[in-house]
């Protein structure tokens, strides 16, 4: 098979070398070009000096050196540009790969498509969208969560989102919780990108553990909206984030009331029922590790029940699962082949 031409957006971040990572083992993807403006004629290898010995001495380059790159035929793009910038960019790439005759498949890491409308995007990001003629051409969810999408492009929900839809979405659709979700997550320092920040400076961040946007994540309305596009059910979300001392790697527990009692036992086997077509969904007895996902695309999943509550814990690395390697198994997906290519590396534990 020819290896199909693919392009990276927003290149210097930590989720674009991700990209970079996983797509320098892909059997059908090849890397024909990597934006970024601010670092064009910059090695690759300067930003991640992990990646020389796959990519050599091969340059991010600007807009223009990448659309002449584009050739008549298929071509795959991921774009990890920044909230706010990715929709118009978007949009740029796709009238530019029309000219030259070029059929992209698109899946978009930001937060740009992640919402229906523009206005519901707006309400969350205060800022007018940057291409919303674009919206109705892709989906937004949790491979796991869509079996089949009929759009050309698709969006890949955030990290936090990732990891509570997976957690939270059987409770509903199981119609085992009553009432609302409470979940509170931790997550690494890398999921704040590149930019050094009050949040992500080491000497603040190590050895430390704080809440930020307590009950105020722009994530939650994320969640419950895609909640209710794979369950039909809209429920309310009370979401606490925190920032925890290490670099990669989500961890987050989800709670409700039972409408009736379970016993954790059973309710471990409904959920490993309800993901069983789902490779990189494992549920485990105990309670799920960082360690035991991180660099990888698996999640695990724990739970435990009292007289008449649940609590689910779900794990997933939130440069991998939670953004490139979930952007790699849907443009698997969308181009029909097994998800789970070039997907399957185990997590590193020691990190």
């Amino acid at each position: 098979m020819t290896a199909i031409p693919t392009f990276v957006l927003g290149g210097t971040g930590y989720v674009a070398g991700e990209l970079l990572r996983l797509l320098a083992q892909h059997p059908h993807l090849e890397v024909a070009g990597v934006l970024s403006e601010s670092q064009a004629g910059t090695p690759i290898s300067s930003v991640f000096p992990q990646l020389q010995d796959s990519y050599g001495d091969a340059a991010f380059c600007d807009r223009e050196h990448l659309y002449e790159r584009f050739t008549a035929g298929r071509a795959a793009l991921f774009s990890a540009a920044p909230h706010g910038a990715s929709a118009a960019l978007v949009a740029d790439c796709l009238a530019r790969a029309t000219q030259a005759g070029t059929e992209l498949t698109i899946v978009d890491v930001s937060a740009d498509f992640r919402y229906a409308d523009a206005a519901a995007y707006e309400a969350v990001y205060g800022q007018a969208h940057g291409a919303p003629e674009l919206l109705a051409s892709f989906h937004c969810a949790v491979p796991e969560h869509l079996a089949v999408s009929d759009r050309p492009h698709v969006a890949h929900p955030g990290c936090f989102a990732t990891a509570l839809l997976l957690a939270s979405v059987p409770l509903v659709a199981l119609d085992l919780a009553a009432g609302d979700l409470h979940a509170v997550g931790i997550t690494g320092s890398t999921g704040s990108g590149r930019t050094p920040g009050p949040g992500t400076h080491h000497p603040e961040r190590h050895g430390n553990l704080y809440a930020y946007k307590a009950l105020e994540h722009r994530h939650a309305p994320e969640v419950t909206g895609l909640c209710a596009a794979a369950t039909g059910t809209r429920p309310t979300l009370h979401f606490v984030p925190h920032s925890g001392p290490f670099a990669r790697g989500i961890h987050v527990t989800v709670q409700a009331a039972l409408r009736e009692p379970v016993h954790a036992d059973e309710l471990r086997t409904s959920l490993a029922e309800f993901y069983a077509d789902n490779e990189f969904i494992q549920v485990h007895d105990g309670t799920p590790r960082v360690k035991a996902v991180t660099g990888s695309n698996y999640c695990h999943l724990g739970v435990a029940t009292d007289a008449d509550g649940v609590a689910v814990f779900a794990v997933i690395d939130n440069l991998v699962k939670g953004a490139a390697g979930g952007a790699l198994q849907w443009m698997n997906r969308q181009l029909g082949w097994p998800e789970s290519t070039g997907l399957r590396t185990p997590a590193v534990g020691w990190v």
